[in-house]
């Protein structure tokens, strides 16, 4: 606030008529704000209208003592500010705009000024006292507004952040897979709308920004708040019917997908992409959909398990050199996928439909009646899917 503005002269018994006018004033401020100001009709009554009533008149003896005393060492005005500031917070946690909180500030101070400036008229206070209360009255209230704003924009940055850890705190639970009623009450504390389905993208934090932008409503776990994976968590909301767009919004970045799952069964989709992460990526960076492997996911669930069944598979191939073992295994594998098309396996393989023959009776002559056997064929399909 200005130290060089001048001070109007005024004796006590206009200090005193000035100070009996406050209760009244400050009454008539609150209806008038509740009247012209939008976000306050029908909200200023019971205990809210008298704390805002109290507010005022603190406000306005705080004015009536820089008249009286000039606050020399600046308590009056700091005690008006932290008000001030008080009531800024207070309307942020009320969810009312810095709009609205200004406009309450104008019609304060000019019912202020109206009734203040009747008062000193018919206290016959010269004009120039008149105008230098004027110029007194805009500056405390500029002191004051503006510690109000400040107080609001404090008290939502405080809110932002806390609604952004209890947001974290969703997320956690949701790739957790915590129980429904953990994960209703997370929900509820963060003030987020529930949807259908959540899908998990995993991909590295630099690109995880542009997809977080394209997809406001989702949940980000950065990577330092991650359960291990080295990936950055995003949990999409209501993908399950727009998968594709999905898919094209993640082209040309290093993302694996996840199911989309109710939003309750997130951790199953989460769980599902960390598993993807071990498949080999696709080319030019594009999106691994975890749909679209499953079998790969589902033979890469228990790595211990499927080395000990392929090693069952070879056993008859033991004894053979390793080469001879791996172009036996590659053909019988091809053979069983094809389902004993010669010509097929050999264009598969690039060799002669004859080298094929040779081979399958090599492999014939040492498997014998496994070949025949179904759940001896489905052991071999499943240890021989992929190469080792």
């Amino acid at each position: 606030m200005r130290t060089d503005l001048p001070s109007p002269a005024l004796d006590a018994d206009v200090v005193a008529a000035l100070r009996a006018q406050v209760p009244a004033v400050a009454e008539l401020t609150v209806t008038c704000v509740a009247a012209e100001v939008p976000q306050y009709a029908g909200a200023l009554h019971g205990e809210y209208r008298r704390l805002l009533e109290d507010g005022v008149r603190l406000a306005y003896d705080g004015f009536l003592g820089l008249l009286v005393d000039g606050d020399p060492d600046g308590a009056v005005l700091a005690r008006a500010r932290r008000g001030a500031y008080a009531l800024g917070r207070g309307e942020a946690r009320a969810r009312r705009s810095i709009d609205a909180l200004l406009a309450a500030y104008r019609v304060g101070a000019r019912v202020h000024w109206q009734e203040l400036s009747r008062t000193v008229v018919e206290q016959a206070v010269g004009v120039r006292d008149v105008a230098d209360l004027a110029a007194l009255l805009l500056a405390y209230n500029h002191e004051l507004s503006a510690a109000g704003v400040a107080g609001h924009e404090a008290e939502t940055a405080a809110r932002g952040r806390l609604r952004e850890r209890r947001l974290e705190r969703l997320a956690r639970a949701l790739i957790a897979g915590e129980p429904a009623d953990v994960l209703f009450h997370r929900a509820e504390e963060a003030g987020w709308t529930q949807p259908q389905t959540l899908t998990v993208v995993l991909l590295p934090d630099a690109q995880a920004g542009t997809v977080a932008a394209a997809y406001p409503e989702a949940l980000t776990l950065s990577t330092d708040t991650d359960a291990g994976t080295g990936e950055t968590v995003v949990l999409i909301p209501d993908a399950h019917e727009a998968r594709r767009t999905l898919l094209r919004a993640l082209a040309g970045k290093s993302a694996v997908v996840g199911p989309a799952r109710p939003w309750t069964q997130a951790g199953v989709s989460y769980r599902r992409a960390v598993r993807g992460l071990t498949l080999p990526r696709p080319p030019h960076a594009a999106p691994l959909d975890t749909d679209r492997h499953l079998a790969e996911l589902l033979l890469a669930a228990d790595p211990d398990t499927l080395a000990d069944l392929r090693a069952q598979a070879l056993a008859p191939l033991a004894g053979l050199p390793a080469d001879a073992v791996d172009r036996l295994a590659d053909t019988l594998r091809s053979w069983l996928l094809h389902q004993g098309r010669r010509d097929a396996v050999a264009a598969e393989l690039l060799v002669h439909p004859q080298t094929v023959r040779y081979r399958m009776t090599q492999i014939r002559e040492r498997y014998g009646d496994a070949l025949t056997d179904p759940q001896q064929v489905l052991s071999l399909i499943l240890a021989l899917a992929h190469p080792a």
